[in-house]
């Protein structure tokens, strides 16, 4: 990338930069907090509960937030989701819990659940301690293949049950998504690896960095040391658009784009073109389109191939990009990229419209956005290679798990991003939960499983 010379870092001044990636929605205050807590109506049977993949009772940790029992509003929101001051930040509470909130219907504003729950998290972090404890020892050991939010949920709560837990990831750092995947600015601070040490407080876990499955480790052998593993994998691989020119100098993945600034303290030594397209319609376009802007880029546009209603980047992510000067363009298809001297110059793409079906229908006429950067961001995907010779079924390209989390191989359980179903950090919580609870229940239910 550093081939092109339009592309640059430290674009703007380091207090600029240190403003632009500063946490995006600041906390609320305490009065604050109570105020909204108490325009929750508590509802018996709340639509906020059923909307939550974890559970969360909403209403009864709102309320204890009203009452000022603070630590006990926390320990409602952990006991269902141990990484719920994450998920505070990064949840698409506007169409999950929120979204279902009956203040709606009422005057158009819903709780601020998300604000909420962060407000109380935040608060048992910073008081310290670790509000579960570790049952009684039970002499059994589970391997955790992923040290992302589906593998640290399992873990914690496989802890808590007494099991001794031996977490693997490939990188150098545990959080999966959350330090790696997400914009700066939504899990600043350093929040990731702080709710990690909150997280790790219970006890019985180990991290074991730099383990990669399938090059340090496999599945038959950690069937060998331990009575049961989980892969909590999620997605190693991005998508290739197939384009001509993908491999000029400029053009770079979404997502590593996204995990260089998570790793620089200050996002000055970041280089930035002057005029970045994002391929995609994705949060992680949007992530990354946003934080180009914040850079400094000059013009950052966003293209996506169908409309903004097919996006899967929410109504609010997408309000979030235009309010940041991204501009964002519908129903064009990129036909290939374009360079000079080994660089990218531009980006080439076929106008489109919503056909009878809902489906795009490309009329021929082309267009080019200028570009001295492009960022690809059509998706991710799970990379399988791993798996080979574990005897672990995939079905749609993804693990295989029956309703509790199994897969083919006796004692090898699944969840996360990895399985079939939505790619939330809320959901992966949650199956990282729920296996927990159904290994605890298998273990103890019958003699140690026969290992490999």
């Amino acid at each position: 990338m550093d081939q092109t010379p339009d592309i640059a870092a430290t674009r703007l001044p380091g207090d600029v930069l240190a403003r632009n990636f500063a946490d995006a929605h600041p906390p609320l205050t305490a009065n604050q907090a109570i105020i909204e807590a108490e325009r929750c109506y508590f509802c018996h049977d709340a639509p906020c509960i059923e909307a939550c993949p974890t559970g969360i009772d909403i209403p009864s940790f709102i309320h204890k937030i009203a009452s000022g029992n603070l630590r006990g509003s926390a320990r409602t929101i952990l006991e269902s989701n141990i990484l719920g001051g994450s998920c505070a930040r990064v949840c698409p509470t506007e169409i999950l819990c929120e979204g279902k909130c009956v203040r709606n219907t009422q005057d158009a504003r819903p709780i601020q659940i998300g604000a909420l729950q962060r407000h109380a998290t935040d608060w048992q972090m910073a008081h310290g301690g670790q509000p579960f404890a570790r049952a009684a020892a039970t002499g059994r050991r589970v391997a955790v293949v992923g040290a992302g939010p589906a593998g640290l949920a399992c873990a914690h709560r496989l802890a808590m049950h007494g099991h001794d837990v031996d977490v693997y990831d490939a990188r150098p750092k545990a959080g999966g998504l959350n330090e790696y995947g997400v914009a700066a600015y939504k899990l600043a601070d350093d929040f990731a690896q702080r709710e990690i040490d909150f997280l790790l407080e219970i006890g019985g876990i180990i991290l074991h960095h730099d383990h990669c499955l399938g090059r340090d480790i496999t599945v038959p052998s950690l069937r060998e040391d331990h009575d049961a593993v989980v892969l909590a994998l999620g997605h190693a691989g991005v998508r290739s658009p197939g384009l001509a020119g993908q491999d000029l100098a400029g053009v770079a993945s979404a997502v590593d784009f996204i995990a260089t600034l998570r790793a620089s303290p200050t996002k000055a030594d970041v280089p930035v073109g002057r005029r970045v397209v994002v391929i995609g319609g994705g949060n992680t376009a949007v992530d990354a389109a946003v934080q180009a802007r914040r850079l400094g880029a000059d013009e950052v546009t966003m293209v996506y191939r169908r409309g903004a209603d097919h996006m899967s980047a929410t109504t609010v992510e997408q309000e979030w990009a235009q309010t940041n000067g991204v501009t964002i363009r519908h129903w064009a298809a990129p036909t290939d990229i374009r360079g000079a001297d080994g660089s990218v110059t531009g980006v080439a793409f076929t106008q489109g419209a919503p056909g009878a079906d809902g489906r795009p229908v490309y009329d021929g006429l082309s267009f080019t956005v200028a570009a001295d950067m492009v960022l690809l961001a059509v998706g991710q995907v799970f990379v399988a290679d791993p798996l080979e010779g574990s005897g672990v079924s995939l079905a749609g390209g993804r693990i295989l798990v029956d309703g509790a989390g199994r897969t083919t191989v006796p004692g090898v359980y699944a969840g996360g991003d990895c399985t079939p179903g939505p790619d939330l950090t809320v959901s992966a919580v949650r199956d990282g939960r729920d296996i927990a609870e159904q290994i605890h229940a298998d273990l103890m239910s019958h003699p140690p499983l026969q290992k490999a």
